[in-house]
């Protein structure tokens, strides 16, 4: 039988974000089409596929809807944010509905290099996937700026909090230089920061405000994102995610109805590839388990199944990630505060505590954070050039490693209690560079720089960060509380 030639259809939702009657419409016209399914990136955008023969009819529906897309390419990245976390996964921000909702209102063009908007209280939506990431600061509408120049790693911390209004003119302005200068600030080896403070400034006055502390990232859990779950005032939000990372659109559509009669406004997209659903009265739960049964849908995954950032409609990547949940299932394994990636392509901007990395050679390394968080650029190098077949065994042996490092056998086998535990609790000064978040600690000492474990920061002179070569004025003391044994 002849394979039909198709078309990979993308659609953007800034922020993560749509009305029930909006999703509806793309549904419809994506049937239309002869579309039966619909996924979700992990830039919080959607993804279907249609046959070309079709196009037409997509092009229609398009065109008398007004809405933007993309067919096989991916121009302009979606603007994800932390949105979906409002009241569920943090509520303690000065971040609301109406901050996200006036800075999206204020894009009036599509970016085509990535921007992140995300609250530092949360670690649900990634802080340094984007090129351009604002973190909410502690001073309100106020944020820390890091920058990721296009086919880089590195970071560089803009040296003033950005204003909330300035954020979409100033995505703007630095995209305009970063592309118009393509030789000195794209997929370059080394970048001079500098030069393009200066270019993005010449002529722009932007609200600024001095930063007046480093930027400090919470410890990294992922919180659980499926099923139905209560929070304010009696709501109950529900969170929906397939196996396959493919949502029939039959459901969606029955979804966005239910929406719309029980008058909740907006479903959201979430970068693990799900959808989750908030405001739901509880006279409604009967309606919802209606629908998901009817569906066969399971809102009760392994949270080892749900920890991973995989390549957009990458079914190499889906396989092997079956096969290493189901090897993780075998070993009855915690993943908890852990997180896993995997990476065909090189440069895909994929963050976690753990990335199997494809080599050119078909085999497999694996990587992980220094301090296995997923916010962290610190990379080490576990192990290389692995078979699929072996990996499994590698990242439980890993995973134990991990846990080892959280707890000896000693805290263990005594119990202590919390007020103990607390006798050993003791507060460490380390340096941690503004520029890239790297951190020296003296209990490590620094072996790329040949500076031997013990050795106080103040003492070495000279000193270069090892991950983006700042200097070492670039280095601020912050203090982290640690178990001493």
């Amino acid at each position: 039988m002849e394979k039909k030639e198709t078309y990979c259809v993308k659609i953007n939702l800034p922020g993560g974000v749509i009305s029930a009657g909006d999703l509806y419409e793309i549904l419809q016209i994506a049937e239309n089409a002869g579309a039966n399914e619909i996924s979700v990136g992990n830039r919080q955008q959607l993804y279907f596929c249609i046959a070309k023969n079709r196009i037409e009819d997509l092009e229609l529906g398009m065109l008398q809807s007004a809405i933007d897309y993309e067919l096989n390419t991916d121009q302009f990245p979606n603007v994800i944010s932390s949105y979906v976390t409002d009241n569920i996964f943090n509520a303690e921000s000065w971040l609301k509905e109406g901050v996200y909702k006036d800075i999206f209102d204020l894009f009036n063009f599509q970016p085509e290099l990535k921007v992140n908007l995300v609250d530092r209280h949360q670690t649900f939506v990634p802080f340094f996937s984007g090129n351009f990431n604002f973190i909410s600061s502690e001073l309100s509408n106020y944020w820390y700026l890091y920058i990721r120049f296009p086919k880089t790693n590195d970071l560089y911390c803009w040296p003033c909090l950005v204003y909330s209004d300035d954020i979409p003119t100033f995505c703007k302005t630095a995209q305009e230089v970063i592309l118009g200068s393509r030789e000195l600030f794209y997929d370059q080896p080394t970048i001079n920061f500098d030069l393009f403070y200066e270019k993005v400034n010449a002529g722009n006055k932007f609200v600024n405000q001095q930063i007046a502390e480093p930027l400090k990232l919470p410890d990294f859990s992922l919180p659980y994102y499926e099923g139905f779950n209560k929070y304010l005032n009696g709501k109950y939000w529900l969170g929906i995610y397939r196996r396959n990372e493919l949502f029939p659109i039959s459901f969606l559509k029955d979804v966005c109805s239910i929406c719309l009669k029980t008058r909740v406004g907006q479903l959201y997209t979430t970068p693990w590839k799900s959808f989750l659903i908030k405001g739901i009265n509880e006279a409604d739960r009967k309606d919802w388990g209606v629908i998901l049964n009817s569906y066969r849908i399971n809102v009760r995954h392994a949270a080892n199944e749900l920890n991973w950032q995989l390549e957009n409609l990458c079914k190499e990547s889906l396989e092997l990630k079956k096969q290493l949940v189901r090897e993780f299932e075998e070993y009855d394994l915690r993943t908890y505060r852990l997180c896993f990636a995997i990476k065909m392509q090189p440069k895909t901007g994929l963050l976690a505590s753990i990335v199997i990395k494809k080599t050119g050679t078909g085999l497999f390394d694996i990587l992980h954070t220094r301090d296995f968080n997923p916010n962290s650029k610190d990379f080490v190098v576990y192990k290389e050039k692995l078979s699929a077949i072996a990996l499994g065994c590698s990242l439980v042996e890993l995973c134990n490693f991990y846990y080892g490092l959280l707890s000896d056998d000693n805290i263990l086998s005594h119990q202590d209690t919390e007020a103990e535990i607390e006798k050993h609790i003791e507060t460490v000064e380390l340096y941690q560079c503004k520029n890239c978040l790297s951190i020296y600690d003296k209990n490590y000492g620094d072996q790329l720089n040949n500076v031997s474990v013990g050795t106080e920061f103040k003492n070495i002179r000279n000193y270069i960060c090892s991950v983006c070569e700042s200097t070492a004025d670039c280095f601020m003391a912050i203090e982290k509380q640690v178990y001493a044994v």
